[in-house]
This record gives structure tokens, C-alpha cells and sequence, in this order.
């Protein structure tokens, strides 16, 4: 089980290599690298073949090679081995030294003694020097050598702590071990004092170095069992060497197990190199170099971590529940270890390396914790917009809103970031907080920019329909306080929207002069609508004049429509619709809304209406020009931007208006001159007084000869049936081709049938249903080329012949007032 247990290996050869591999191997097979600074080292030097690595094997119980004595004596170990011992605690690891003096190496090659002394005496807590009984007392001693190389390499080593040197006297003689003691240590003092030393150390004591123990053993071959007692007894003063008071009980300058392979290396190297040893840079530097390896592979497991890597996933999908907390715990894990691992290294060196570590690895993981904040910015600000969509949905104040929802927003990402908190960083959040605070405002001033557009735009609707069609009818009107009313109109609904928006944005609590400048504008909106209205009807002045006159002319002051009986002062009527035309033209010349005076009205009428704008002669047309108020493209007291139809454009719209409407006054006069003739039926008085003059002869003739009488009331009759019958005033009232042509083809037709009917009734028998004459096809197709009447004439009526056109079952009957009576007669006597 020792065997198996002692790890037994050749650290440096014969040749001095070193081997590096081996000796990791065993530290970490023999589990030294998990001490800390719990472990001593035991190094044994000695001359060669004086039983070196018997007592180590006996003392350690470890496996060094021994020398067969049966075979003769020669040397038996090469180089530096190491073992660990076992049973010991702590850990203990034993050093067997290549023996001094030794005929292989000659007398002159002591070049490997001092350096592996000098190895011994740097890495080891405890150095066992063997030798002879027989040499204490002798000048020329084997062990002088030995001592002496000893303490010169001392003078090579920098170290803060002292090694203690534990002298083992082997085969003891019958000299009290009292006796022996002194003059072991008086000898050496003797070497001490004869071995150079730097001028910093003249005068030091050999105890500021070293801690001298003296032990004394029995022979191995004569008195075995006594040799075990002893080293038996020995073993035991192995047991908790490290503590105070111990055998290795001054810690100082001890490299923790984890850095002994490099330290071992690094020393023998500048061993090799025959430098002087600092022990304490040493330290440094392998503190240095181990803290860096341990950092170096917490770091590696940090990247590699499961958990952090699921960690750093599920971040960057969206925020995580107790971010701060996982991550620190996680950083924890591997900082905690490197402590753990680094504890017994320089502590200087330890926490810089610590510090570099945590530095590191919080740079490793910042990525991840920003993408939280990101995360938790984007979640507040999504908040921020459906609370205040909530907010104002339920009609609380904009402003009010907007710093509840920027509260509880920024208190929930303050809270998230808390939780997302790295204890082991100190990260600051202000800048994350204050772009949350600018995503706010500038969402909350979007809004607030909708809103207001929004109620703007409602409330220039509200104007613009509260204005555009009274305004427009107020200028279809064209009264003399037109634009009066519409700035009246116009300040009463703007008062009224202004008021109403003012209302509406007290939840913005606005500045004073955002909003005196919002209400400007929809001053200046309303002030706009009316201005495209009135150009827009500035367009249609033509098309408004033509229907003012047209009104003013067909229509009396009863709304009635005119007939045109002769009576009418065509003229008078003509000039007072023309002159309410061109009041309508007057009141849409300008834009009159800031009440300033103009003589637009007056000029218009002084120069249309009494002839001044009529065509001049050639002779007048130079003269008259410079006086013509007209010839201008602006109205005096108006500025450009207010004028919708310059004088110019008056003029030449009025000559389009007279030219369009001068055949509607023509239409009337021919309508009145119509009327005249059809109720004139009468012949001239002149004429009256000539019939009755020369034909006095024939109305006696007739007085005496009644018969003549009564032909000529049964011609009366015929004829007037014939008209009624042909309806001759009907026929000719599409012109008197056309009528004479129907006439003509209906005349015949039309005696025969009113000869029958008077014969049927003389004879008492019903008269059959004749169907009506149709109209010739010469007459249709005259009668469709012909223009329909004139409105203007269809009023004047066509004949003024009392007779009457009934209908029965038996078609269509003519009749006159005697025709009816003479029927009424003949059915009587009839009967």
C-alpha cells in the first residue's frame, strides 16, 4: 500500500533536466495540488552512500531506491527524487538528494552539489543533513563540505523565512548524545563564521537563517530494531510540522501546492542559470503566473457555463425574471473558486488578478445586461403608449396622463433594472433611464401633436361648415350689407370655435403662447374659408348675374311670373335688373373683411349703369380712356391680394352679361308686341266708319230679305265649327306655312264629317265614333323642323273664340254656345 501510495519520481536527473511533465503528474496524482498552503517539503542531503534514502523510506515510508550493500557501495541516487510521504499530515513531500562527495562525480565536479543544494534549500521547509557519528570533533571531516556548501548557497537565497536544519547523527557510539550536541553545533558555527558572507549579512547570526535541530540514530545494520524505535519516534515530530512551533512552522514565503510544479521549475531554471535566487520576487512571480492560469480557466468555464449560456439566449428574446440574481449568482461560482484556488498565493498579486478576473468577466457579460435594459426600455415605452392610449380613451387630461403613465413607466424600468442588477458590477443605468425619459417625451409630444392636429382639424371642419354655404348664399344674395353680415357671420362662429377649442385644450395645459398661436391660426383658417368661397363665387359672378337678372325680370315684386301684356315698362324693368346684376358684381369685386371704406359700388354703377362703359366714338375714345375709372387692373383702398375681379374684368363681364341677356329683353318686347296683336281683333276705327259708309245698301238689303239672314248665321256656324273642329289657331301657332299645309289636308275630311253628323241627328240615329283625322305626314314633319316657343311668349293667348271642345264616349266633340242651345231645341221637339 506504500508503495502504491509514495508516487516515487525522478524530478531532476543526473544531467540536471528537469522534468516538468513528471512532476505535474505527481502533484496532481498525490493530490498535492489540492493543500493550499497546507503541505511541507523534506529534503535529505548527505554524503553519498551514508543512508539517505534508507531513512527516508524508513522515516516516509516511501520507495527509494537503496543501495544493495552486499553488492558493494556506490551510488545509488542520481539527480533529485521526490515522493510523497505517506501517513504524514499534512502533506508531506520527501526530497532525496544525490549524495555528496562521491566518486563518480570526482573531487573538482561540485558544480550539481551546490546547485541541488541550493535547490533544496529554496524549495524545502525542513532539510535533513545526515552524517557519521565518528566525523563530530574532526577537522577534516566528509561533513564540513557539506555544511560548507550549504551555507554558501545560503548567501545566494533571498528569503524571508528561516529553513530549519535538521542534522541526523547516524551509529551513535556510547558518547552521551548530551556531549555530542555542543560540538556539533560549535563546529558548526565554526563554518558559518569561515564561509564569505555580502557586507549586508558580516555580522548576522547563523539563527536569523536557519533553525538548528540535532537528532541522533542507531546503526541500521547492527541494531535495527533500535534504528526503528528511534526514527519511529522521529516520525512522529513530522506530525503538524507546519504549525507554530513545528518543524516547518515559519510559513512565510511559502508558494501555495497548486503553484509548487512551475515554482520548482522556475527555480531550478534560474538555478541553471546561475543567478542569484530571490526568493520573495520568485513568489511574485509565480503568484503571478498561477493567478493568471486560474483566472485564465474560470474565465474559460464562464463562457462555457450552461447556465449562462441559456441565460444570455433567453436575454436576448426578451426581459428575464431575476436576471441580476442568476448572473451574479453564476459569477459568484467562478470568482468564489478562484479564491479558493488562490488564497495561499501572494495577496497583492491575488487581488490584482481577482480584480482583473471580475473585470473581465463583467465586460464578458455586459452585452447580455444591456440587451436587458434594451429590453426593459422597449417594454416600458410599449406601456407607456397603451396606457396613455387607455387614458385619454377614458377622457383624462392629456398632461395629467401623460406624467401618471411617465411614472408608473420609468418606476417599473428603475424596478427592472434592479432586478437586473449585477452585484458584482456597478453598472449605471442614467443613460438608459434618460433615453427612456427622451422615448417618452417624444412619443407623448407625437401624441400631443395628433391630438391637437386632430381637434384643429374637427374644429376648421365645424368652421369651414358653419361658413362656406351661408357665406355663399350671403353673396348669392348680393344685398347692400353682404359683407357686413358675413364679418359678423364670420367673427360669431369663429368666437364660438375658438372658445370651444379652448375648452378642449385645457387637459394639454399648453403654454400661452402655443396657444394664443393655435388660435391664431384657426382664426386664420376661418378667415381663409371665407376668402376661397368668395373666390370661388368671384368665378361664378357671370353665371349669378344671369340669374339675378332673370329673376328680377320674369318675377314682379310677388315673386309672380311676369305676362307680358303690354302694359309692362320693359325698359324700366330691364335697367332695374341689370342694376341688381351689377350689384352682384359690385359685392363680389373685393374681399371686405377688415371694414375699410371702398368706392368699388359706386364706381361700377357710375360707370356701367350710366353708359360711361359703353363702346365711344373714335373721336372720344383718347380723351374718355383717361377718364374711364374702369381702365385699371386695381380698385382704389383695396390691396391686390383682397381683389377677385379687377375693373378691368368688370368691364369686359359686363359686356358679356348684356350680350348674353339682350335676347331675353328682345324675347319680351316680341312677347308684348304678340299680346297686342292677338287681343286686338277689331279692324282700325277708319275702317269701321268705311264699311259702315258703303255698306249701307247691303245691311238694308238684308233687313228686307230675312233668308239672307239666316244663311249667313248657318255660314256662321259652319265656320266656327270648322275652326274649333280644325283648330286653326292651333295649327298656326307653329307658323303659317305649316298651318296653312294641315289645313289644307284636313279641310275636306272635316266638312264631310260634320255634314254627316248633322244629317245623322236630323235623322235620330246615334252618330258612330269617327276616328280623328290623323295629322299629314307633310304637317308632322313640318311641324317637328319648327323651334318650340319662347318662354317669354307662351303666356300671350292663342284665341279668344268662346268655343269649347268636350269629350264623350262616342269620341271627341266641337261645340259652340248657339250649336249647344240649337241642340237643345231640335232633342225637344224631337222627343
Amino acid at each position: 500500500m506504500a508503495a502504491k501510495d509514495c508516487y516515487a519520481t525522478q524530478l531532476i536527473d543526473g544531467d540536471g533536466g528537469f522534468n516538468a511533465a513528471g512532476l505535474d503528474r505527481f502533484v496532481k496524482e498525490a493530490k498535492v495540488i489540492d493543500c493550499g498552503l497546507s503541505y511541507a517539503v523534506v529534503a535529505i542531503m548527505g554524503p553519498q552512500s551514508s543512508g539517505k534514502s534508507t531513512l527516508m523510506n524508513q522515516l516516509f515510508r516511501t520507495k527509494f531506491r537503496e543501495m544493495d550493500a552486499f553488492r558493494g557501495r556506490s551510488q545509488t541516487t542520481k539527480g533529485i527524487w521526490i515522493a510523497k510521504c505517506v501517513g504524514i499530515e499534512p502533506c508531506t513531500i520527501g526530497m532525496d538528494l544525490e549524495g555528496t562527495d562521491g566518486r563518480e562525480r570526482g573531487e573538482d565536479d561540485t558544480t550539481f552539489e551546490k546547485q541541488s543544494a541550493l535547490f533544496a534549500l529554496a524549495v524545502s521547509d525542513i532539510v535533513l543533513i545526515n552524517m557519521w557519528c565518528h566525523d563530530i570533533g574532526r577537522e577534516q571531516a566528509a561533513n564540513k563540505p557539506l555544511l560548507k556548501t550549504v551555507f554558501q548557497v545560503m548567501m545566494r537565497l533571498f528569503s524571508p523565512r528561516k529553513t530549519t536544519l535538521l542534522f541526523v547523527i547516524r551509529d551513535k557510539t556510547k558518547t552521551p548524545f548530551e556531549y555530542l550536541e555542543p560540538v556539533l553545533r560549535e563546529d558548526i558555527q565554526k563554518i558559518w563564521d569561515s564561509v564569505p558572507k555580502p557586507q549586508a549579512h558580516k555580522s548576522t547570526p547563523l539563527s536569523e537563517f536557519f533553525t538548528v535541530e540535532v537528532v541522533a540514530l542507531s546503526s541500521y545494520e547492527e541494531k535495527e530494531e533500535k534504528f526503528k524505535e528511534e526514527v519511529a519516534e522521529l516520525r512522529q515530530r513530522f506530525f503538524h510540522s507546519i504549525s507554530p512551533g513545528g518543524l516547518a512552522g515559519d510559513r512565510r514565503g511559502v508558494v501555495p501546492a497548486s503553484g509548487f510544479s512551475f515554482s520548482a521549475q522556475q527555480i531550478w531554471k534560474v538555478i541553471k542559470e546561475n543567478k542569484d535566487l530571490d526568493l520573495p520576487a520568485h513568489k511574485v512571480m509565480v503568484a503571478t503566473v498561477r493567478c493568471e492560469e486560474i483566472a485564465n480557466e474560470k474565465f474559460t468555464h464562464l463562457t462555457s457555463n450552461e447556465d449562462w449560456l441559456a441565460l444570455e439566449d433567453a436575454a436576448q428574446s426578451g426581459p428575464v425574471p431575476g436576471f441580476g440574481k442568476q448572473l451574479s449568482s453564476i459569477l459568484d461560482t467562478y470568482l468564489s473558486e478562484y479564491d479558493m484556488e488562490a488564497i495561499y498565493f501572494d495577496e497583492g498579486v491575488r487581488n490584482s488578478r481577482r480584480h482583473q478576473l471580475e473585470t473581465r468577466a463583467l465586460d464578458f457579460v455586459f452585452p447580455a445586461y444591456n440587451t436587458m435594459l434594451g429590453h426593459l426600455r422597449s417594454n416600458a415605452l410599449e406601456n407607456f403608449k397603451v396606457r396613455l392610449e387607455q387614458s385619454l380613451s377614458n377622457r383624462e387630461g392629456f398632461a395629467s396622463s401623460v406624467r401618471t403613465c411617465t411614472e408608473r413607466c420609468v418606476l417599473e424600468f428603475d424596478r427592472g433594472c434592479a432586478d437586473a442588477a449585477v452585484r458584482q458590477a456597478n453598472w449605471d443605468t442614467s443613460r438608459v433611464r434618460e433615453k427612456l425619459r427622451r422615448d417618452l417625451d417624444a412619443h407623448a409630444s407625437s401624441v400631443r401633436s395628433t391630438k391637437l392636429s386632430e381637434l384643429n382639424i374637427t374644429y376648421e371642419k365645424k368652421l369651414s361648415a358653419s361658413l362656406t354655404e351661408p357665406v355663399g348664399a350671403l353673396l348669392e344674395a348680393g344685398g347692400e350689407d353682404t359683407w357686413a353680415s358675413i364679418r359678423k357671420l364670420l367673427n360669431r362662429e369663429t368666437e364660438a370655435a375658438v372658445l370651444e377649442f379652448s375648452k378642449a385644450v385645457v387637459g394639454f395645459e399648453l403654454d400661452k403662447v402655443t396657444i394664443e398661436k393655435i388660435v391664431q391660426n384657426l382664426r386664420d383658417y376661418a378667415r381663409n374659408v371665407v376668402e376661397i368661397k368668395a373666390r370661388e363665387e368671384a368665378g361664378k359672378a357671370v353665371i349669378h348675374m344671369k340669374d339675378r337678372f332673370s329673376t328680377v325680370f320674369n318675377y314682379d315684386s310677388d315673386s309672380m311670373p311676369r305676362v307680358w301684356t303690354g302694359k309692362e315698362d320693359i325698359k324700366t324693368i330691364t335697367k332695374d335688373a341689370r342694376s341688381a346684376s351689377l350689384k352682384i358684381l359690385s359685392v363680389r369685386a373685393a374681399i371686405r373683411l377688415d371694414e375699410k371704406p371702398d368706392n368699388i359700388e359706386k364706381v361700377i354703377f357710375s360707370s356701367l349703369m350710366d353708359g360711361t362703359g359703353t363702346a365711344l366714338s373714335t373721336q372720344d375714345k383718347s380723351t374718355r380712356a383717361l377718364a374711364d375709372p374702369l381702365a385699371t387692373s386695381t380698385w382704389e383702398e383695396v390691396s391686390p391680394k383682397d381683389t377677385l375681379i379687377t375693373p378691368v374684368q368688370c368691364k369686359s363681364l359686363w359686356r358679356q352679361f348684356k350680350s348674353e341677356t339682350e335676347y331675353t329683353v328682345t324675347q319680351a318686347i316680341s312677347a308684348q308686341e304678340a299680346h297686342k296683336r292677338s287681343n286686338n281683333w277689331l279692324p282700325p276705327p277708319w275702317a269701321i266708319m268705311a264699311m259702315i259708309l258703303l255698306g249701307f245698301n247691303e245691311f238694308m238689303m238684308l233687313l228686307r230679305n230675312p233668308l239672307y239672314l239666316l244663311v249667313l248665321f248657318v255660314a256662321y256656324l259652319l265656320s266656327k265649327a270648322l275652326w274649333v273642329q280644325m283648330d286653326i289657331a292651333g295649327e298656326f301657332r307653329h307658323g303659317a306655312i305649316s298651318g296653312i299645309l294641315s289645313i289644307s289636308s284636313k279641310f275636306l275630311p272635316t266638312v264631310m264629317d260634320i255634314l254627316r253628323r248633322l244629317a245623322e241627328e236630323a235623322q235620330g240615329r246615334p252618330t258612330p265614333e269617327a276616328p280623328r283625322q290623323p295629322v299629314s305626314l307633310a304637317s308632322q314633319s313640318y311641324g317637328s323642323e319648327t323651334p318650340q316657343p319662347n318662354p317669354l311668349t307662351s303666356s300671350v293667348p292663342e284665341s279668344s273664340v268662346s268655343s269649347s271642345v268636350s269629350y264623350s264616349d262616342s269620341g271627341m266633340e266641337y261645340s259652340s254656345p248657339n250649336l249647344a242651345r240649337k241642340r237643345a231645341t231640335n232633342n225637344q221637339e224631337m222627343e
